[in-house]
């Protein structure tokens, strides 16, 4: 900015050499290719809070390469014959919307699916089973005043929610069945908080004021991210714990187990998907 004010004006002032090295940084910058992938082919983004959401998929993935962006690992590569990316973004909304902007900004993404475990909401989920979301609320968006916390619908998503894309809901349900059987997979709201939530009090509000059947600290922030990019996207949650007082323990036991669980989900629907039509 500095060097293009310079130029307008026609100022001759000299540069200290400070100045100048400052100078030479920003062209040299500026002339910096911006690492995009040349690429023709599309990929399907995958993405989760955590690495053994991750690991599973890893572990039956044919790498290319690895990018390191903004401390955040991006496999490259395929899975099933598919293109993919896959990146473990952090947990909360904030490091979640991060990891994905930058996915979608560096390489060409078809669809997104993320995937994962979160606690159980819905009377009739049980711990071990799948959420496939068909939409998403920010459940801590909102105001605080003398009368307490006020949910705020805003300027977020449309009456506060988010909606996955209905093909890709349809494509996991059917890849959630197969794998754990009907009577163990739902579909339905899934709130987002940046709060671990262990409390049977806070998940009668959720289902109360959301009629959401799941909570967890990301998927919103990655709906929010997709739509502004319009990309199709996917939230799939398998129920580490019941979101209630035991939530720690529940979790602590059946963690990796219920991530396994969204895993093999995710490499079912991958075998059904095509990465190449929006």
């Amino acid at each position: 900015m500095l060097i293009v004010l310079i130029i307008q004006t026609g100022c001759a002032l000299p540069l200290s050499d400070e100045s100048r090295k400052a100078a030479d940084r920003l062209i040299a910058f500026s002339r910096e290719e911006v690492p995009y992938t040349s690429e023709k082919v599309e990929y399907i983004g995958i993405i989760s809070a955590m690495q053994n959401e991750i690991d599973l998929l890893l572990s039956q993935m044919d790498l290319e390469k690895v990018d390191k962006i903004g401390g955040v690992d991006y496999h490259v590569g395929s899975l099933k014959g598919q293109p993919v990316v896959i990146a473990k973004s952090g947990i909360g909304k904030v490091l979640a919307s991060s990891g994905m902007t930058t996915m979608l900004n560096r390489y060409p993404i078809s669809r997104v699916i993320f995937t994962g475990i979160a606690g159980g909401v819905g009377e009739n989920t049980k711990v071990l089973d799948e959420v496939i979301a068909t939409r998403l609320v920010q459940h801590d968006y909102g105001q605080i005043t003398n009368n307490g916390f006020e949910w705020y619908e805003g300027y977020t998503g449309k009456e506060g929610y988010y909606y996955c894309d209905p093909d890709l809901a349809s494509c996991a349900y059917e890849a959630a069945v197969s794998v754990l059987g009907k009577e163990h997979v739902f579909q339905g709201t899934i709130a987002t908080g940046d709060q671990f939530i262990a409390s049977e009090e806070a998940v009668k509000k959720l289902s109360h004021d959301f009629d959401a059947i799941a909570c967890e600290m990301e998927g919103a922030a990655i709906a929010v991210v997709c739509e502004q990019y319009d990309i199709p996207f996917v939230v799939i949650r398998a129920m580490s714990d019941k979101a209630d007082g035991k939530a720690h323990e529940t979790y602590e036991n059946m963690g990796d187990i219920a991530a396994d669980n969204s895993s093999r989900i995710v490499l079912r629907m991958i075998e059904t998907i095509s990465p190449q039509s929006k």
